[in-house]
């Protein structure tokens, strides 16, 4: 668990890609920038705001909700890309890159929440898989007494009623 708001790096990582979609988006022209510039920018700002919002919260389900919320303004933050590729504000592959950096931010986010469900329910560590150890299962020698024939049509006769 982070000791300070610093030390959270999935909002490090928020604030620099909302700064650099600020940057982008503070270029285009009055229209572009009141129909999706403001728009995006709220969105991408809204994630490391809740973000941090979730780290002066003091129960684990409110810390959780906030955390819910900024993954809600990823979401958002990648609708806005599209639109503004869509509409040539900004290059399919400048989109494309902030959305991958956006999942990146998602997956940081589902981890975090996932540490936090964690530490309230007391475990340690949260297992991502269960193994078992593999069994060797002899299928080439069948005992003596074993039917030739499992089934034959009267057992199947309940199936055509």
């Amino acid at each position: 668990m982070p000791t300070s708001l610093e030390d959270v790096r999935v909002l490090k990582n928020a604030e620099q890609i909302a700064d650099a979609i600020y940057k982008v988006a503070s270029g285009w022209d009055d229209f572009a920038k009141d129909v999706v510039g403001k728009q995006i920018s709220r969105a991408a700002d809204s994630i490391g705001a809740n973000i941090a919002e979730s780290f002066g919260r003091f129960h684990f389900g409110e810390k959780i909700q906030f955390l819910y919320y900024a993954r809600g303004s990823v979401f958002e933050a990648k609708y806005w890309l599209n639109r503004a590729s869509a509409r040539e504000l900004m290059s399919s592959v400048d989109s494309q890159s902030y959305v991958t950096r956006l999942t990146d931010i998602a997956r940081q986010l589902n981890l975090y929440v996932s540490s936090l469900k964690g530490q309230r329910s007391g475990e340690i560590t949260v297992a991502k898989t269960i193994k078992e150890s593999p069994v060797e299962y002899l299928t080439s020698r069948l005992p003596d007494d074993f039917p030739n024939i499992l089934f034959d049509e009267t057992d199947f006769v309940w199936l055509e009623s």
